[in-house]
């Protein structure tokens, strides 16, 4: 492929975490002739390129806004647990309002809890002490914070890689228009 070759020449990094890296294309002539490819062929090359970014991007950016709702939900089941436990042998009752369903809250009185149930998803639930709900729910923190960190540098480098193509699309471009030009200008001056 032509990436394959330009990246191998210039010694760049190739990928990251399944993103191809773009190649900077320095001399078009030099690219064209060493890939095999027309301009015409290399534009299509890269504007097919630039739409596999933009597609990846659109679901990088949803998986970070997933994660992004994640983790305040985590941290409020962190901290009701945190209160559960604070309550704990005092005789006090906790108040607490829970969401029912999307819009609709109810109030409940806790007394003495010694275990709580969480949701893992895809319906299921489980009951846990209190100690290891915390110790989850930190675990699944720390994860989700992690995966937010590695998302936001995998989007710089898909935004890099987007730039660096769109740079290249002009780059052949011009070269192209350029290389027209001056077969025009030559036709003209024997004709």
């Amino acid at each position: 492929m032509a990436s394959t070759s330009a990246s191998a020449i210039e010694g760049t990094v190739t990928e990251r975490r399944g993103i191809p890296a773009a190649a900077f294309v320095e001399d078009v002539q030099t690219y064209l002739s060493q890939s095999g490819l027309d301009a015409n062929s290399a534009l299509a090359f890269f504007q097919e390129r630039l739409q596999q970014y933009r597609v990846v991007e659109m679901k990088l950016l949803a998986q970070q806004r997933d994660l992004q709702a994640k983790i305040p939900d985590i941290e409020k089941c962190l901290d009701v647990v945190a209160a559960l436990q604070a309550k704990k042998g005092t005789g006090e009752a906790l108040l607490a309002d829970f969401e029912v369903s999307e819009g609709i809250y109810s109030r409940a009185r806790i007394e003495d809890a010694d275990s709580v149930c969480l949701w893992l998803g895809a319906n299921v639930m489980l009951e846990y002490s209190c100690e290891e709900a915390t110790a989850l729910l930190q675990k699944n923190l720390e994860n989700a914070k992690a995966s937010l960190e590695v998302l936001v540098a995998d989007l710089q480098f898909l935004r890099d890689q987007v730039t660096i193509t769109q740079v290249t699309i002009a780059r052949v471009y011009n070269w192209d228009v350029h290389q027209r030009r001056t077969r025009q200008a030559i036709a003209t001056t024997e004709s």
